[in-house]
């Protein structure tokens, strides 16, 4: 291996990332959003990139720990909370408790950023709301999380965030999931996008604010708020589809697998599963039909120009005539078929793009993800061995890196109070002794 290749393999080679710095080092993050898997993902970037996050939960934990797919715990932890419960320190608080908001008070003024998914009222009734730290902490950045976002006619509804929620005000599963027929059937109906991309997103797109407030406040001293609402920052990923509603003048529909814009751009049948198959351009399109062995194909009145080949009916009988051929091979069989031809024709025409729709554990087996450290497995006392998804930014400077795992609520009372609010040994036993952790 040479070149960037080598260089960047070596530089950033996830292993030695516990020698080098960290881009949030000094940074302190207060992750206050029981049963919010959102603000865990935001605080979790945070603390990839060296922010020391302490997590606040209610006394007996965030009951997000007890969300689990059938039923599979560790320990009590359902699997969700134990995938992105990492880099934190865990401090419980009964914040309904005037002692209990008190002690957040203290603990918000003594950070850098506060991430919550709390509605803005409850905030202020604690007196942690952004206005009023600010007056005390001018610096300070904080992330708001919720569905609707901190104002809007429909901010103050009483309503939980949720990640299907979320996806459903964005309007992105509407043009997920097959095409309704006629009479529709159970299954052609908006599709939720998969995992929590609604709470992955939403986070993700919270931590950049971040991100970019403490830039800001480098440079200037300054904090400031930032507002998310979790609908909001799906409706990012509408990309083209908005434009097209207002200057098409009509609604994109479902169509499953097909596309409206570029065709083939679809997964396809093959001997072992599924794989993806593109052809971006007319020549691409011609170096497809002479791999499938239809280079007639290509003069085809429904296939011939990229606008007929976007015809749904076309699309179809084009997805039926593929198939044909890869249904005997696999999937590798077509890598090597379409790199075989590519590779001597280059150019427009090199443009066809395959490769396997892999399932979870055939993604786990890939030397590839292996190589560049995808994956860690933490070892625990409580939880046991964890295969846990790596940080994905590989950095030859300030890397990104997995320190810790879930612990149990509570787990750092002692430290956290003692230490960071200075708390003396009698004023921690009494607020123990009364339930206030």
């Amino acid at each position: 291996m040479s070149g960037f290749a080598g260089w960047v393999r070596e530089a950033t080679e996830p292993s030695a990332a516990a020698g080098k710095p960290e881009a949030l080092e000094g940074i302190r993050v207060i992750e206050f959003c029981p049963g919010h898997f959102g603000g865990m993902v935001a605080a979790s970037v945070l603390a990839e990139f060296g922010a020391e996050t302490v997590k606040v939960e209610p006394p007996g934990g965030d009951p997000l720990r007890l969300v689990a797919p059938e039923e599979i715990r560790v320990a009590g932890t359902g699997l969700p909370f134990l995938s992105e419960a990492r880099n934190r320190r865990f401090v419980t608080l009964d914040v309904d408790d005037s002692a209990g908001r008190d002690v957040f008070r203290r603990l918000a003024l003594s950070s850098d950023v506060i991430v919550t998914t709390e509605s803005p009222e409850r905030m202020e009734a604690m007196g942690c709301d952004y206005p009023s730290l600010r007056e005390e902490r001018p610096g300070i950045v904080y992330l708001s999380l919720s569905t609707y976002g901190a104002f809007g006619p429909d901010a103050s509804r009483p309503v939980r965030d949720s990640d299907i929620l979320c996806q459903a005000l964005s309007g992105a599963p509407y043009i997920v999931g097959e095409p309704e027929g006629v009479p529709p059937r159970p299954h052609e109906a908006p599709t939720r996008l998969g995992n929590w991309h609604g709470a992955f997103v939403q986070g993700l797109w919270g931590a950049y604010g971040v991100l970019a407030a403490l830039h800001f406040r480098a440079e200037t001293g300054k904090g400031q708020a930032v507002d998310l609402s979790g609908a909001e920052a799906l409706m990012m990923f509408a990309d083209y589809n908005i434009t097209w509603m207002h200057t098409g003048g009509k609604a994109r529909e479902r169509v499953g697998n097909f596309d409206p814009a570029v065709f083939p751009y679809t997964y396809i049948r093959c001997r072992d599963g599924y794989t993806f198959i593109a052809a971006y351009n007319d020549e691409a399109f011609d170096s497809l039909m002479h791999i499938i062995g239809r280079p007639e194909l290509s003069r085809d009145p429904r296939f011939s120009t990229p606008k007929n080949r976007v015809v749904l009916e076309n699309e179809r009988a084009l997805l039926e005539i593929i198939e044909e051929w890869s249904g005997d091979r696999t999937a590798d069989e077509i890598l090597v078929a379409v790199e075989a031809y590519t590779s001597k024709r280059g150019g427009p025409g090199a443009a066809v793009v395959t490769g396997r729709v892999n399932r979870p554990l055939e993604t786990l087996g890939e030397e590839n993800w292996r190589e560049r450290g995808c994956f860690v497995r933490s070892a625990d006392p409580v939880y046991g061995e964890l295969l846990l998804a790596a940080p994905p930014w590989k950095m030859s400077g300030t890397p990104a890196r997995w320190k810790s795992g879930c612990r149990p609520p509570g787990s750092d009372n002692r430290d956290v109070y003692l230490e960071i609010l200075g708390m003396t040994e009698e004023e921690y036993r009494l607020l123990a002794e009364a339930g206030t952790f």
